[in-house]
């Protein structure tokens, strides 16, 4: 098995790999010089989980720290640990790059062009598997931004944040209003001079206590993995509990937040109606959590405010706004978004023909139609990604031993009825998601073929049934391997 990606996703893949189907081979492709992914790539000030990470941890590995939301330094020191307790390290290819994989048929195997080193090289195997997430590593989105040419300080952007950006005793204005950035503003707003957060419209809000104080009790009271267990199970319920009432009343969320948001922002002269009330219900979008309330705190203190309105023009000394209104600064921090794209931008043909990702439709959100021995990851975008990840690789390594047992080599989902309605892979409202749908797959209106965002109905369609459903097909080739993961040898292109 070929693995793209070498970050949480991956590295969980290959874990699940070595210990559900250990006769199988595989290699992990990276295209960038170090494991991690995300929690590699993003250098921005107070990088963090808004995940608490019982659940964003892997099912297999207790987090022990004492944070549950926890920095990004940590969550990656979490990864590179179980990659290199696991041996999983020694599978990375770091500078490989998939561009372009086909399909054979009469091979049952996958051929792959990996850009490496300013060369290209193929590599052959039984099976992919997308762990590359869903937006673009090598730049992030900026909307367009009337005279940004003129300003005469720096603009950076979270995805790109350089090492020798100085803002200590300056003016910084964060445009966004999103999770980066209210992760960005508490943490500049301890050494800049003012730090601004401008955002078009509000987001929802919510103030979370870093630290888990039961499972920090309950692991000194039951040890590491007891504990870890018990805590996983509260807060995926905790997770269902709020997403579920934000759905079904969400007057009554909407008024609970606000509440929050009012007593949160006493005494800092912000006003929660203005700056704090979202025109959309909550969940919509994902709603964002702000550790031991800092933003807040750097609200109350002065250090920090927010502005809500348009931008007219950048200026030579800073933003002039729609209202009429100036900001000046110094930095300009661009939290603006993220650009999405479908498994790394990896090309993807069966039988010569190439395919159109938004002809095909997501088979349990985890394999495409008609496309052979090709599957992915996509977390949840209302819960913990991982949960999503472990599931998604519990289920492939069913379906790999269900192959070698009835010896075939070959498992693709067919759709029955060619006139299924089909609609957006994501039922989700943020930007970054809608200017890119029309890109990705899409689903269907019936099961296997809708993408659900709820553990509780995954755990029975992944964990639960059989992996032989009447939609997936099983085959044998003529010229394939019986096992179909053992990676092909590398051979310039």
């Amino acid at each position: 098995m070929l693995i793209i990606g070498a970050g949480i996703s991956g590295i969980g893949a290959a874990w699940h790999l070595q210990h559900e189907q250990p006769g199988k081979t595989y290699a992990i492709l990276e295209a960038r010089d170090a494991l991690g992914g995300t929690w590699d790539l993003f250098r921005y000030p107070g990088i963090r989980s808004d995940s608490d990470l019982h659940t964003f941890a892997y099912a297999f590995k207790p987090w022990t720290d004492d944070k549950a939301l926890a920095d990004g330094d940590a969550i990656l020191a979490y990864v590179r640990e179980t990659a290199e307790e696991n041996g999983i390290d020694r599978h990375i290819r770091f500078g490989h790059r998939a561009l372009r994989a086909g399909w054979s048929s009469e091979r049952a195997r996958w051929t792959v062009e990996v850009e490496r080193a300013g060369e290209t090289v193929e590599m052959t195997a039984g099976w992919l598997f997308g762990a590359c997430g869903y937006y673009r590593y090598d730049e992030g989105f900026t909307p367009e931004l009337p005279g940004i040419d003129r300003f005469g300080g720096r603009v950076v952007h979270p995805q790109h944040w350089p090492e020798d950006l100085a803002y200590a005793g300056r003016r910084v204005v964060v445009i966004g209003s999103g999770a980066t950035a209210m992760t960005i503003v508490p943490a500049m707003a301890e050494a800049a001079a003012h730090v601004t957060m401008l955002q078009r419209s509000p987001s929802y809000v919510l103030p979370l206590p870093s630290e888990d104080r039961l499972s920090n009790w309950l692991r000194r009271k039951l040890g590491e993995p007891r504990a870890y267990r018990i805590t996983r199970r509260k807060n995926i319920l905790l997770q269902t509990g709020i997403f579920k009432l934000a759905r079904r009343a969400p007057k009554l969320m909407r008024r609970l937040i606000r509440a929050v948001n009012a007593r949160e922002l006493r005494g800092s002269g912000c006003d929660v109606d203005v700056h704090f009330k979202p025109a959309y219900d909550p969940w919509d979008q994902r709603l964002c959590v702000v550790p031991d309330g800092d933003l807040y705190g750097a609200l109350r203190s002065g250090r920090a405010s927010v502005v809500t309105d348009r931008i007219e023009t950048f200026t030579e000394t800073g933003i002039r706004l729609e209202s009429g209104g100036e900001l000046e600064a110094d930095v300009v921090v661009t939290a603006t978004g993220l650009d999405l794209l479908a498994f790394g931008g990896l090309e993807l043909a069966v039988d010569g023909e190439e395919v159109a990702l938004p002809d095909t439709v997501a088979y349990k959100a985890m394999m495409l139609s008609g496309v052979p021995n090709f599957a992915y990851a996509i977390g949840y975008t209302n819960a913990s990604w991982t949960l999503k990840v472990d599931l998604v690789c519990e289920y492939l390594c069913r379906l790999l031993g269900h192959l070698d047992a009835t010896g075939n080599d070959t498992a693709v989902p067919v759709i029955s009825d060619p006139g299924m309605p089909t609609r957006p892979l994501l039922d989700f409202k943020a930007g970054y998601v809608q200017r890119a749908l029309d890109r990705f797959p899409r689903q269907g209106d019936r099961a296997p073929w809708q993408v659900v965002m709820s553990y509780a109905d995954d755990v029975k369609t992944l964990r639960g049934a059989s992996v032989d459903d009447g939609v997936m097909r099983f085959s044998r080739s003529s010229g394939g391997r019986r096992h179909g993961v053992t990676l092909g040898v590398e051979r310039a292109a």
